[in-house]
């Protein structure tokens, strides 16, 4: 789902680094650093060896009117075809606009005769769209033979993609891509916007759009995915902000040849689901016949273009051969159906159109037909000897890169410019009373003043999510952020998680810093895909050449008072804990909340990680630890000088002595921390000596900070407010046994059940009883 210029792929150009959600709506293409944190050659401070980004066909610059232009190279590069169109066919003209696969070359037996590289007049290869071709074929068998050589993804998943065109790879889930492709529509219109505003040339706003100003979006999909809960979020937010008066421009594309594998889309349906659409412009062709789909799609992305607006384009295609390489359509379609689908190829009907307009005669191009399946079949019979990934570490390398140096370097220059340069905006920004001089604050206070010194150090930072903005959100998190930064920057969504996390994902890769907010838990179950099929995936498919940098805000786990039900104390965090590369940190402290929230911000900056920031709803306004009144679960808000020194690194614990300290090491996170502190001074007055281990980060585990406290005492009891099946705690014990841990170890978790309403909860939660409870059990044996 490319943006697309006038002519061609607009590939991002320059750094994304700083791009903000300026102006007063709509988003651009995929942003990113031409040289991200990510593919860098060697880190200097943490000297993490990377690949170089993906070569490409054409570089582009930023012009002094603030639009894209090409950059000639040295010598004739590979051109990529634009999405939706075969990358090749054995006569070497386009395929239909559907699948490259479907239209695949047949090779003829035979004597093999020697490829000549020419142009369609026969001629020399003046202009390198031979070479190009040819190079497009030689990358898409790269893809399927898993060769490390493989441009997009090197060797991990056959994808299709190019970062210097922008054409950005997406995954096998059904539709689960068409959520980004409006996110990143809505990002590029913004961007488009704050540059028409004139703040491109502010040196100290955020950098301006790398693409060109009327840049789209497209993005295609089959016809069985019309049906799919993603299509329908996506479609649905693009009308939906269509109503309201905001541009995005998006062109979905629906190759329909009529089945989802075996089941067919019934008559008609395909058309009626799509015209239906509100705020969604529809076009239609004849998607074999090369000559109408070209004038039908043009005139589609210049509607989408001039207008700034959604709309659809329609092809009817055909489907040859199966689904997949299992898959034997002989089984449920009739020979009287594929043979009439095998007569409306598209490459036949291209040379139907060549012999009739007298370019060529249908000697001629059976010839050059041969001729491209030899030089294909050449071309695999290369890439099959190229290497292969082989060891783990080439695997996992773009999963998600961790550059702790950097990172902490990244806090260490905020709180400098926060309290040199920047100083006097961010007291300005504070109304003169930063948080640091307003007293002990409680959790959801100290958040909220994290979240106002990254929007400050950062001008691409936007929050946004159901009720964020008007209403500072359900708890008062997010309160006063819109007043203080604008409606451009905080502002509220439609009601649909998968929606949400998708106007992050495009907002990520184009280049800005999007914090979206998931209003519960139990509200992230419905859109998890977004973060495991496309955020968590992005970097592993592309060699980092692409990224969608994010935190997740997520208030959630138990013990509210007076507000309960499972789906408002919901304290299921095994899903997040499965995806690769996906961080989760837990603040349980007002103290802590900042220092890991920076380092989110930061490790999104400098890595594109994405993080899901998972926020005890029950401690945002807790205040007493012990007694009431005491006041000693608030804590101040550190100064900008403090923050380097206060850093908190991703996968470390922080601990707390009660007592001697010498007995037991108790290990918990989130709500637990507060009732195992209190549990640890009940068993202080009985002379046991308690260590608590605050994980703070339950992806990565801080194993190295574990395996030192538990060692310290020989005895562990884990804490584990998630459920007994498939909690943390789980995790906490592997850790354990992996690294050779032999003392006493137990658990203390909470049931396999859904938390109840009201007083039952007690039934199901971890007490402090059971903690007091489990520590004496420890030290009986």
């Amino acid at each position: 789902m490319p943006p697309v210029a006038p002519d061609a792929a607009g590939p991002p150009v320059g750094s994304a680094a700083g791009a903000g959600w300026g102006g007063e709506t709509s988003p651009g293409s995929p942003v990113h650093d031409p040289h991200p944190a990510s593919v860098r050659p060697t880190d200097a401070l943490d000297g993490v060896a990377v690949p170089p980004p993906p070569a490409g066909a054409v570089a582009y610059r930023v012009g002094a009117d603030g639009t894209a232009e090409p950059v000639p190279r040295q010598r004739p590069a590979p051109v990529a075809v634009p999405t939706g169109q075969a990358v090749t066919s054995a006569a070497g003209a386009p395929g239909p606009a559907g699948d490259p696969a479907d239209a695949g070359p047949v090779v003829p037996a035979g004597p093999r005769p020697e490829p000549a590289v020419a142009d369609s007049a026969g001629g020399p290869d003046l202009d390198g769209w031979q070479e190009a071709y040819a190079e497009a074929a030689r990358d898409v068998l790269r893809g399927i033979v898993a060769s490390t050589r493989d441009p997009i993804a090197g060797g991990r998943h056959k994808v299709f993609g190019r970062a210097d065109l922008a054409v950005v790879p997406t995954t096998s889930t059904i539709a689960s891509h068409l959520p980004r492709a409006v996110g990143l529509g809505l990002a590029v219109e913004r961007l488009r916007r704050m540059d028409t505003a004139g703040r491109r040339d502010d040196p100290d706003g955020p950098p301006r759009s790398p693409w060109p100003r009327d840049a789209i979006v497209v993005c295609s999909f089959g016809d069985a995915s019309v049906n799919h809960a993603s299509a329908t979020a996506a479609f649905n937010t693009a009308g939906w902000y269509d109503h309201t008066g905001l541009r995005i421009p998006v062109l979905f594309v629906c190759e329909d040849n009529g089945l989802g594998i075996s089941v067919r889309s019934p008559e008609g349906w395909v058309e009626r689901t799509l015209r239906a659409r509100p705020g969604v412009r529809y076009f239609a062709a004849d998607g074999t016949d090369p000559v109408a789909v070209h004038a039908v799609a043009a005139e589609a992305a210049g509607w989408v273009r001039r207008h700034r607006r959604p709309a659809v384009l329609h092809l009817r295609t055909v489907r040859l051969l199966g689904h997949a390489g299992a898959d034997a359509e002989q089984a449920y379609r009739s020979t009287a159906e594929i043979a009439a689908d095998e007569a409306r190829d598209p490459v036949l009907a291209t040379a139907r159109l060549l012999v009739e307009a007298g370019v060529a005669t249908g000697e001629e191009l059976l010839a050059r037909y041969d001729e491209r399946g030899w030089q294909v079949r050449r071309t695999a019979e290369e890439v099959l000897d190229e290497p292969k990934l082989s060891a783990v570490a080439e695997v996992v390398a773009p999963l998600s890169p961790r550059r702790p140096s950097r990172v902490a370097a990244a806090v260490a220059q905020s709180a400098q410019r926060a309290a040199g340069p920047d100083a006097a905006g961010r007291a300005e920004a504070f109304a003169g009373r930063p948080p640091e001089l307003a007293g002990p604050l409680t959790l959801a206070q100290s958040i909220n003043a994290a979240l106002a010194d990254g929007m400050l150090s950062h001008p691409q930072l936007a929050v946004f999510g159901e009720d964020v903005a008007a209403k500072g959100g359900v708890y008062g998190v997010t309160k006063g952020l819109r007043e203080r930064f604008g409606a451009a920057r905080v502002f509220d969504t439609l009601l649909d998680e998968t929606s949400v996390l998708g106007l992050g994902l495009g907002a990520g890769l184009a280049g800005m810093l999007p914090v979206p907010e998931i209003q519960y838990l139990a509200y992230l179950h419905n859109a998890e895909d977004q973060l495991r099929g496309e955020a968590a995936t992005l970097q592993f498919f592309s060699q980092g050449a692409f990224r969608n940098p994010m935190v997740v805000r997520v208030p959630g786990l138990a013990y509210q008072e007076g507000f309960g039900g499972h789906f408002h104390n919901d304290n299921s965090v095994a899903v997040l804990r499965d995806v690769p590369g996906l961080v989760v940190a837990v603040p349980a402290r007002p103290d802590d909340a900042g220092p890991l929230l920076r380092t989110c911000l930061a490790a999104a900056v400098v890595d594109g990680t994405v993080s899901v920031f998972l926020e005890p709803i029950a401690l945002y306004h807790t205040r007493d630890l012990y007694e009431p009144g005491d006041g000693e679960w608030l804590a101040s808000y550190a100064e900008p000088s403090a923050w380097a020194a206060g850093h908190a690194p991703i996968g470390r614990a922080r601990v707390y002595g009660v007592g001697s300290a010498e007995d037991v090491t108790i290990v918990t996170f989130g709500n637990g921390v507060r009732m195992s502190l209190r549990a640890a001074s009940t068993l202080a007055d009985e002379g046991i000596g308690c260590r608590v281990v605050d994980l703070r980060w339950l992806a990565p585990l801080p194993v190295a900070d574990l395996i030192r406290e538990a060692s310290a005492t020989g005895r562990v009891l884990v804490v584990d407010e998630t459920r007994r099946s498939g909690g943390v705690g789980e995790g906490i014990l592997a850790a354990l046994v992996d690294a050779g841990y032999v003392g006493a170890a137990r658990r203390v978790a909470a049931v396999d059940s859904f938390v109840p309403l009201g007083p039952a909860a007690r039934q199901v939660l971890v007490s402090e009883d059971a903690i007091t409870q489990g520590a004496r059990t420890l030290l009986a044996r």
